[in-house]
């Protein structure tokens, strides 16, 4: 299968594409507007922060492209944020392809900011992506989240109820790091090249 993982800027693209590659996919890593819009489905990585992301993505053009897109496209740790409407990292507005606001986890006693390491996922009703997940562990490492809203349909707790995995039409993501989740990851990314959107 054609996946293109997009060149965004961002770093650990390896693991993404050996991950991939485990599941029989042929990953391409790209920023070319064709290669991205022929591929059957494309993942969208990130790290770091949501403004220079952003950056990244207007200088090549991508937050044009990739809102136009009818394939699945996954949006992976600050991949997903970046879906979003809007971050308070630096006030930055993101793609809006799904509404909400990313918000840096708030503080508590005893509560380690960011949220680095595994954690349980609750998954909400029947999804193609998240099937047979429910419970499963993944492994984090964020400091912002986006709110349980009605795209979402895992949720994870650390302090508060946040958005694990979201979905909006061919848009999906993961707060977490499938590709670094082992067996619980491998079958997420699995539902997800198997995914249809029709």
């Amino acid at each position: 299968m054609a996946v293109v993982v997009v060149d965004s800027g961002g770093a650990n693209i390896c693991s993404v594409l050996q991950a991939l590659r485990r599941l029989g996919a042929e990953p391409v890593f790209s920023a070319d507007h064709g290669t991205i819009r022929a591929a059957e489905r494309v993942i969208l990585p990130g790290v770091g922060s949501a403004g220079k992301a952003m950056e990244q993505l207007r200088l090549k053009c991508l937050d044009r492209l990739i809102p136009t897109l009818t394939q699945p496209v996954l949006g992976i740790c600050l991949g997903m944020q970046l879906l979003f409407t809007h971050s308070t990292e630096n006030d930055t507005p993101l793609l809006g392809l799904i509404d909400g606001e990313i918000k840096r986890l708030p503080k508590a006693k005893g509560l380690r900011i960011p949220h680095m390491g595994w954690n349980t996922i609750a998954v909400h009703g029947d999804n193609p992506l998240t099937r047979g997940l429910d419970r499963s562990w993944f492994y984090f490492v964020h400091s912002y989240v986006a709110k349980v809203n009605g795209h979402t349909i895992a949720s994870c707790e650390h302090g508060a109820r946040f958005c694990a995995v979201v979905r909006n039409r061919n848009f999906l993501g993961t707060q977490f790091h499938p590709e670094r989740s082992a067996r619980a990851g491998a079958r997420l990314l699995e539902n997800f090249l198997g995914l249809s959107c029709n």
